[in-house]
């Protein structure tokens, strides 16, 4: 049996059924890494309600998440999944974090600017700590990787001289500081061809999608916006139907399809036709596993528990660390 290199850490929010920037942008990498490390993945339910105005879709959400992971692959025999609240020791080290971390530092991120932005009538205090939360979730469970874009790196960083402030005050080395892992991955636009694939801005096209609503979805993609008819020679190179057929056709049908759009040779709904039909047959395996998952949401939440059982012994062993550190008392020794 192969040593495992590491241990990853990697959050998300339950937003519902995954779309397929979601797939390629984080679950696709979630499942490699897992061969090679030591894989924790949490659906961070408490930190979606810092936005949230109502909770009543929170669990229907939180499993059609998990349905998208486990069907794509994401094993619980390798990786352990769970559900961030079910692992009461994240919010006691978010508490004690909170006290190493100035206001003012949590103020000026761009995160929280951009997060007041989107929502200003709903300035929260759990908003402002977002980062610290997120710090309580790498750090609890001594995660040494952190699977990011390198546009995420600054949350990383902040964990980091959260890290370091604790340590140092505390005299300690009960905290690990985590190293961001970067990962490169196709730039997933949405059906709009302006923003990036988003289910607030809804130009997304879901993975649990039906091959219909699949195709209907990929009709309406924004093409080459200069090609008004079809006898109009196109440019690939600004379309986005085209930049999705590098992700789901062969290279030599793409190379094909390149020659015959700027000739005018193929219109845009039969390249968006062809496009559909692969989108279609790249996710039909996955579609299927994910019907034999829903079938039994029971079994869902037990595999949750166990994930947040197993989790909660590493937990307890870096908070065990924490106290000490500072002087609290620990139940269980």
């Amino acid at each position: 049996m192969s040593v495992k290199k590491g241990r990853v850490f990697s959050g998300a929010r339950p937003t519902g059924r995954q779309h397929i920037g979601n797939y390629f942008g984080a679950i696709s990498n979630y499942i490699k890494l897992q061969e090679e490390y030591d894989c924790i993945y949490c659906i961070v339910d408490l930190h979606a309600l810092t936005t949230l105005e109502t909770t009543r879709d929170l669990p229907q959400n939180t499993l059609e998440m998990a349905w998208d992971w486990l069907a794509a692959g994401i094993d619980p025999q390798k990786s352990i999944i769970f559900i961030q609240s079910m692992v009461r020791q994240v919010t006691e080290l978010h508490t004690i974090l909170s006290m190493v971390t100035p206001l003012g530092k949590l103020t000026d991120l761009p995160t929280f600017k951009e997060k007041v932005r989107e929502n200003p009538k709903n300035v929260n205090y759990g908003l402002v700590g977002y980062p610290v939360l997120m710090s309580a979730d790498i750090l609890l469970y001594r995660a040494t990787l952190v699977p990011v874009g390198i546009d995420q790196s600054s949350h990383i960083e902040f964990a980091r001289e959260t890290v370091r402030s604790f340590n140092y005050r505390y005299n300690s080395n009960a905290l690990v500081e985590p190293q961001a892992k970067f990962t490169e991955f196709p730039k997933i636009m949405g059906i709009d061809g302006v923003n990036k694939m988003s289910k607030s801005l809804n130009n997304d096209i879901e993975i649990a999608a039906t091959a219909e609503e699949t195709s209907a979805r990929v009709m309406q993609m924004l093409t080459d916006p200069a090609r008004q008819r079809r006898s109009d020679p196109g440019n690939p190179d600004v379309c986005n139907v085209y930049s999705m057929h590098k992700i789901f056709t062969p290279a030599e049908k793409v190379a094909e399809i390149d020659t015959e759009c700027r000739r005018a040779g193929i219109g845009c709904v039969d390249c968006k036709k062809i496009l559909a039909a692969n989108m279609n047959a790249y996710f039909a395996p996955i579609r299927e596993k994910r019907q034999v998952f829903a079938q039994d949401p029971a079994g869902t939440w037990d595999m949750l528990r166990e994930g947040a059982a197993r989790a909660s012994v590493i937990a307890e062993e870096t908070m065990v660390s924490v106290r000490e550190a500072i002087g609290l008392p620990t139940l269980h020794k």
